[in-house]
C-alpha cells in the first residue's frame, strides 16, 4: 500500500536512495534532502517505510510556482504513483496563477494527460553545480 505525506519529519539521506536513475550527474543525497527541505511544498510517497517517490514545488507562495522534480523509483513506476503525487502537489497550488515545470520531450504526453500545456521557455543550466 502506498501512503502520501507532506511532512519531512524524520526523513534522512538514506531514505532517498534509488532516485535520479539515468541522470548524467545526479544530486548527492545531502543535496537532495536539502532541496526537499528548502521547497515550498513536498509530497512523499512511501511503501511501508521506503520512500518510493516524491514531488517538490518552489514558489512565491502567492501567484507562481515551479515543479523542479517528480521522481518515482523505477521498480514502482507504472502504478499511478507519479500521477497521484502530481495531483496532490497541484492541489497545493490550486489558488495560483501559474505552475510551471520543465521536462524532456518524451515526457510531454504524460504531463499533458495531467492537464498541463506546452509553453515556450528559456533557462540556464550549470551542470557543474551537481
Amino acid at each position: 500500500m502506498i501512503t502520501y505525506r507532506t511532512d519531512l519529519n524524520g526523513l534522512t539521506e538514506a531514505d532517498l536512495a534509488g532516485f535520479f536513475v539515468g541522470w548524467p550527474t545526479p544530486p548527492s543525497p545531502a543535496q537532495h534532502l536539502a532541496v526537499l527541505h528548502g521547497s515550498y511544498r513536498v509530497v512523499i510517497a512511501r511503501s511501508q517505510d521506503d520512500v518510493v517517490g516524491f514531488v517538490n514545488m518552489i514558489s512565491d507562495g502567492v501567484l507562481t510556482a515551479f515543479i523542479p522534480w517528480l521522481e518515482v523509483r523505477p521498480e514502482f513506476q507504472g502504478q499511478g504513483i507519479g500521477t497521484e503525487l502530481m495531483r496532490r502537489i497541484a492541489a497545493e497550488a490550486a489558488h495560483m496563477y501559474s505552475v510551471d515545470l520543465v521536462c524532456d520531450d518524451e515526457l510531454r504526453p504524460y504531463y499533458e494527460r495531467l492537464g498541463m500545456i506546452t509553453l515556450t521557455g528559456m533557462g540556464f543550466r550549470n551542470r557543474a553545480a551537481i
